[in-house]
């Protein structure tokens, strides 16, 4: 009886002590564990002369895709966002998330250049005018994120 009550209470402990590894907050896709997160404004350092990196980045959304939530902009300076995605498109986040709410997402950045077919398909995502669309004609070099696990935090 004494093993059995010992196990029970290891037990308990063990999972309240894994439960506080992850970052507190609405959670979507694998959520987002404590420990070496950067804010966005280091992305571009971090990032370096590398073509991809794995970081967890803690910033403000500014733009969530009106559609169904299936990417957003984070800052990550006062003139220059950072694209998000969701890797296999496994979790979307809640589409009115307004401007300003900050997250911490998990996965990987890179630098890459975004065609123009894309930078209108996501402008009409994102519920744009038909005359912002059509000013879209140049790809755009950006930062891409794809997060496996995001947090909005509390």
């Amino acid at each position: 009886m004494k093993k059995l009550i010992l196990s029970l209470v290891f037990c308990a402990l063990a999972s309240v002590g894994f439960a506080q590894d992850n970052v507190e907050g609405q959670s979507f896709g694998e959520g987002v564990k404590k420990g070496n997160i950067i804010a966005a404004t280091d992305v571009n350092a971090k990032l370096g002369t590398a073509a991809k990196a794995d970081m967890k980045v803690e910033g403000e959304v500014v733009t969530v895709c009106k559609k169904k939530g299936c990417f957003m902009t984070v800052k990550i300076s006062d003139n220059e966002t950072m694209f998000v995605k969701f890797k296999d498109y496994g979790f979307f986040m809640p589409k009115d998330m307004p401007a300003g709410t900050k997250v911490v997402i998990d996965g990987f950045a890179q630098r890459k250049e975004t065609s123009v077919e894309d930078l209108k398909h996501y402008a009409e995502d994102a519920k744009k005018s038909p005359e912002e669309i059509a000013k879209i004609t140049q790809p755009k070099k950006e930062i891409v994120f794809e997060a496996k696990g995001a947090v909005i935090l509390k």
